[in-house]
């Protein structure tokens, strides 16, 4: 079940010991793609303020405070900062696989997070290292992958549980919801739009869930109170 012969390829293309690239290609200043990765960057912080959230609540019980917010989109905002200025990658997100591994095991320390972030490092340093890793089963990370995702459906259904729900909230989740979702899974759709906003939205639901949600909550008003 467990094929070790795709390690060796690897190790022929880059060696042993591999340096990313910095500064790949020249500096170049587009209108374009400057708006793309503003944007993107923006759903990013939406996600880093929902994972991070939803593992207060699920891995510690608790809300999230003010401070936790600032400190976690300013680590997010530099380091897609360094992703993508210096290596030439697209802005790093707060994977939300994390939320589900919390949930289930109720680890929150930042020396196990460090030691998983040293081992992601160590493997994109040596290459044999990586390679191992990716020898294990496609049918055990499948299983693993369904009930992280399993985890974070819940997650974000009970701090749906935590809103006050009015006629507004209800007409914005299930609008954001049903758009954002569905939306993306329709081929062909973003052919009509140009192309920026397909970069943006297609195969993205985060993205689309995101940018609805926040249209709707700013131009609906809030229900007054009765007198």
């Amino acid at each position: 079940m467990v094929d070790f012969s795709s390690i060796m390829q690897p190790v022929k293309e880059l060696g042993v010991l591999s340096f990313p690239r910095l500064f790949v290609t020249t500096p170049k200043f587009e209108l374009g793609a400057i708006v793309s990765v503003t944007l993107v960057f923006l759903v990013s912080a939406a996600e880093t303020i929902g994972d991070t959230s939803a593992i207060c609540q699920g891995g510690l019980g608790r809300n999230i405070t003010e401070k936790e917010v600032s400190e976690s989109l300013c680590c997010d905002g530099f380091m897609s900062a360094i992703s993508a200025g210096v290596f030439g990658c697209s802005p790093i997100t707060s994977f939300s696989q994390n939320v589900g591994l919390v949930a289930m095991t109720k680890v929150v320390n930042r020396f196990a997070i460090m030691f998983g972030a040293l081992i992601l490092i160590i493997s994109g340093l040596f290459p044999p290292i990586g390679a191992f890793f990716s020898t294990l089963p496609s049918c055990v990370l499948g299983g693993c992958t369904v009930i992280m995702f399993g985890t974070i459906i819940v997650s974000g259904i009970t701090m749906l549980n935590s809103v006050q729900w009015n006629e507004k909230t209800t007409l914005v989740v299930a609008t954001s919801l049903c758009v954002g979702i569905c939306v993306t899974q329709v081929d062909g759709f973003f052919a009509y739009f140009p192309s920026i906003v397909g970069d943006i939205f297609a195969g993205n639901p985060v993205a689309g869930v995101f940018v609805v949600a926040m249209v709707m909550s700013l131009i609906i008003p809030d229900k007054k109170a009765e007198a």
